[in-house]
């Protein structure tokens, strides 16, 4: 089995609370409040920035040539192409100031940035992965089971569901799964590790967008 299969696998109880959260449910039907989605955009769009910044530092620090382009698309498509979608939502949904980094968002963008810095890059692209691979699974999924016509966040969902992202996201893991072909077991233990603390992460920020969790 496959490193991303095993790491998979030991989160699949993160991800079903994914799918369980009133996030996720009231996004797939269309009913979540906008206030939350503002928050959520706001939030993702300050996180994307900075997820672009990790990405280009782990382009620099992975070995094999075609991998350092493939990163460094990353995050481009991170930086320019999502965040044009944020801005098209900012209009949408009458949202002019992303704000400040609160608490879930500023937890999750600092673990990645400091493990890209200062673990081994087997470490960094796994951690990394999750937010790749979780939104393809939950767009995907929200697509599949969505039955509401006009849903205001449509095309939040399509960007995520779409070919294009899947196919980024395949990339990601089978880079993920050649570097750990050449780890040690120590290594590959510290990149599951590595994977399931950022799962945890997309969770809490998800959590934190429906309940508008902001500093004290």
């Amino acid at each position: 089995m496959k490193w991303s299969e095993q790491t998979w696998n030991a989160i699949e109880k993160h991800y079903q609370s994914i799918l369980d959260m009133p996030f996720i449910k009231e996004l797939s039907d269309g009913t979540l409040p906008q206030d939350k989605f503002r928050f959520y955009m706001a939030q993702d769009s300050l996180y994307l920035e900075h997820f672009g910044r990790t990405l280009s530092l782990i382009a620099a620090k992975i070995t094999d040539l075609q991998d350092v382009l493939t990163f460094m698309r990353f995050a481009e498509n991170a930086i320019v192409v999502e965040n044009a979608l944020h801005e098209s939502y900012f209009k949408d949904f009458g949202l002019s100031d992303k704000g400040v980094l609160e608490p879930a968002c500023h937890h999750y963008i600092h673990f990645l940035r400091s493990t890209a810095a200062l673990e081994s890059v087997e470490i960094a692209v796994a951690a990394v992965l999750p937010c790749f691979w979780i939104y393809r699974e939950v767009g995907n999924y929200i697509y599949e089971i969505q039955n509401t016509v006009n849903n205001p966040y449509e095309k939040w969902i399509a960007t995520y569901a779409g070919e294009e992202f899947s196919a980024a996201v395949d990339e990601a893991i089978a880079i993920c799964d050649k570097i750990a072909e050449n780890s040690t077991e120590e290594t590959r233990k510290k990149m599951t590790e590595a994977f399931i603390t950022a799962s945890r992460m997309e969770y809490q920020f998800w959590e934190a967008a429906y309940d508008l969790k902001t500093w004290k």
